[in-house]
């Protein structure tokens, strides 16, 4: 039992496995990138209909015809529980005229009637019945045509699809992404928060500054008292198609140290006392909070529930990670929260793109008190409801405002003839790999395996 302890205590102050450094071309991300029509239509065609997206959640689709539509650029899809309890995936689009089957984005139906003619199509994609079927030259359409079905896999709760019929498996696709979430069991977290917005910038603007965190002393400069923003303590990782930024969080950041500054501020101050400890005892040593907090959350959640803590490394507990999905899903996952931030293109102009902030949360049975979402405290039994809106009509969240404060003037900036291309720190590294990626897809290459 002693060596099985040992064991688990070596294994829990581990740090994360570093990925192998991988060659980049020297991208100059020039700004039409970002703003031409023509090279919108490329990305659209070459990579988007390529590519495994995140789309829907399973627990929101529980029973046999319960459903999710999103809707990505031009294109739309139904996600729908089948009777076999399994969730097929299908072109919001009907055979007959190409009308649209749904507009809502959640709802239940037996069947999908076309609002335009009423063909009726089954939960199956195939056709159950067409008005006059005895008037069609061709023949009765039923059992000759179908909803067109796309490939759909789920992972982590969330539901994927891609366009390509001849994809690969998602799990792959997704490659150590699989096996590092699986530990946190967000498949079991709860969504707190959903804000959807238009935003005058185009999609990969909102990625690329999710790809980065030399933004942070000067977007978010509140941001030293609880994570190192320091780069040389970051650790950067690229994969084949996606990316990892871990940050040491629960302590001021080393930018700080020899600073005469007050170092204990908020929000750090609330956290060390949300679990138990007191902030007077690091007044000497504010830069000691962190391993404090990872003893004190372990402790706190074996008696509130927290089953996933025993998967969890002792930095876990405490540290940020942040994950770049290709090609439009970023999310900054702790012990207990999983920030998920996500552009879709606009389905006709670059200059625009669909952002939703959202938030889940572990859920223990039990559990009491607000969630701590980006956008503010949450009720935890409170029902969340989908608000979307445009762009300055309300806040997305403190952080997310710092950010979107400043895209929409860089969005600018890129239609000017003086910018002729970004001029790279070596921590923004990935935004290189990320729109090399992109490119490999336009010119018919698949990112090589690393």
């Amino acid at each position: 039992m002693a060596t099985k302890l040992k064991d688990i205590e070596e294994w829990r102050a581990s740090p994360p496995e570093k990925a192998p450094e991988i060659p980049l071309r020297g991208h100059r991300m020039e700004g039409y990138r970002y703003t031409s029509k023509e090279f919108f239509d490329k990305e659209w065609e070459h990579m988007w209909t390529k590519v495994w997206l995140l789309l829907g959640r399973e627990d929101e689709i529980p029973e046999a015809g319960d459903y999710q539509m999103e809707e990505v650029g031009p294109e739309a899809f139904i996600m729908v529980r089948q009777h076999d309890g399994s969730i097929k995936a299908f072109y919001n689009v009907c055979h007959h005229r190409g009308a649209r089957l749904v507009f809502n984005d959640v709802g239940f139906t037996d069947s999908f009637i076309c609002p335009y003619h009423g063909w009726d199509w089954q939960l199956d994609g195939s056709l159950k019945s067409v008005q006059d079927p005895e008037d069609f030259p061709e023949g009765d359409p039923c059992g000759k045509l179908t909803l067109t079905e796309v490939p759909c896999d789920t992972f982590a709760g969330f539901i994927w699809i891609n366009m390509d019929p001849d994809c690969e498996p998602l799990r792959d696709y997704l490659g150590p992404v699989v096996e590092q979430w699986e530990a946190y069991e967000i498949q079991n977290w709860k969504r707190y928060q959903a804000l959807t917005a238009t935003i005058p910038v185009n999609w990969k603007s909102i990625q690329d500054n999710f790809n980065e965190s030399y933004h942070l002393p000067t977007v978010h400069p509140e941001s030293d008292t609880s994570v190192d923003d320091n780069y040389k303590y970051t650790q950067f990782d690229i994969w084949e198609h996606h990316h990892r930024m871990w940050m040491r969080s629960g302590s001021p950041s080393q930018r700080l140290r020899g600073s005469e500054d007050e170092l204990l501020r908020e929000p750090l101050i609330s956290t060390l006392q949300q679990y138990g400890l007191d902030p007077e005892d690091f007044k000497d040593d504010p830069f000691s909070t962190r391993e404090a907090l990872q003893t004190a959350k372990r402790e706190y959640g074996e008696k509130h529930g927290y089953t996933h803590y025993e998967n969890l490394k002792d930095h876990q507990m405490t540290d940020t990670y942040h994950y770049n999905i290709f090609p439009n899903f970023s999310v900054s996952l702790w012990a207990d929260g999983f920030h998920f931030l996500r552009s879709r293109p606009h389905p006709t102009d670059p200059n625009q793109c669909v952002f939703d902030n959202w938030w889940y949360a572990s859920q223990p049975e039990g559990e009491t008190g607000d969630v701590f979402t980006a956008a503010g405290p949450v009720p935890r039994d409170e029902e969340v409801e989908h608000d979307v809106f445009e762009y300055g009509e309300k806040s997305m969240g403190f952080a997310i405002d710092q950010d979107l404060n400043v895209t929409p003037g860089q969005q600018l900036g890129f239609r000017s003839r003086a910018y002729k291309g970004a001029y790279l720190s070596g921590q923004e590294s990935r935004i290189r790999h990320y729109h090399e990626v992109i490119d490999d897809y336009i010119e018919g290459r698949r990112p090589e395996k690393k």
